[in-house]
């Protein structure tokens, strides 16, 4: 990754951490109506920051007019999946897509494919609120945790690399539930959440992740697995092809070949 993508990325992921972990960290309660007062802020510095990740794999020459086609294909792909199944039952095709294209494309560019995809996705299912930028940071981090996995010892499109996609979509596909919920979590009224299970504003990091681990099990856990269950199913029935495909794609776009004249 280029240093000035990597800063870019990393000043992305921190603002990301920090807008799910502040109910385990904050010391007062919440306010009401502070959270739609904040949503909007979030959403236009993450834009921002995707946008500083972008202008500098332009300016450092990574990439170019054919690295955007690729990505932007890509990311309509996983936004026309989105369409297939939004969420339904915690079926959500378009993880595959992140995994498998986070695996090939470098590491700055899978996580803009992930952002850019969930984006695409909202806006063709009107999916469009103070969800979105927690979505984009997650399938961003699904793509980018993809494309950091180990290349060396597995033979391209074979079996091996094909069950580390397969468990890693897996442990993904409940990862990203895991963090989804933390957007709304601290905001459910005591009545709504289950007994045990509800944010305490002011208590302690340990107390409120013991709340949490229950209302996950309790509520969300359900959803999540299908998610995993597909995601791996689709990796082994669909990756080999699929793999092949991109691969070739990139290589016949040639990102980091300079073009000679003879």
């Amino acid at each position: 990754m280029r240093p000035a993508a990597a800063v870019s990325l990393a000043l992305t992921s921190v603002v990301g951490i920090a807008a799910y972990a502040w109910p385990f960290l904050a010391d007062h309660a919440v306010i009401d109506g502070q959270r739609g007062q904040d949503l909007p802020w979030l959403f236009g510095a993450l834009l921002g920051l995707l946008g500083a990740v972008v202008l500098a794999e332009l300016t450092s020459g990574g990439l170019d007019a054919k690295a955007v086609a690729v990505l932007g294909v890509l990311a309509a792909v996983g936004g026309a999946m989105r369409v297939l199944s939004a969420g339904t039952a915690g079926l959500e095709p378009i993880f595959v897509v992140l995994v498998l294209g986070g695996r090939v494309l470098g590491r700055s560019m899978a996580f803009l494919l992930g952002a850019l995809a969930l984006l695409v996705g909202a806006f063709l299912t009107a999916g469009v609120g103070p969800w979105l930028p927690f979505q984009m940071l997650g399938a961003g981090w699904v793509a980018l945790g993809a494309s950091c996995l180990p290349h060396t010892g597995f033979r391209p499109g074979g079996r091996a690399e094909l069950a580390l996609l397969a468990a890693y979509g897996a442990v993904a596909g409940l990862a990203y539930g895991l963090l989804l919920n933390l957007w709304f979590w601290p905001f459910l009224s005591p009545a709504t959440a289950p007994t045990g299970a509800g944010f305490v504003p002011g208590a302690g990091a340990l107390e409120n992740l013991r709340h949490y681990a229950v209302f996950y099990v309790a509520t969300s856990l359900g959803w999540d697995l299908p998610r995993a269950v597909l995601t791996a199913a689709l990796v082994l029935v669909a990756g080999r092809p699929v793999l092949a495909t991109l691969r070739r794609a990139v290589r016949r776009a040639a990102f980091d070949a300079a073009p000679t004249f003879r």
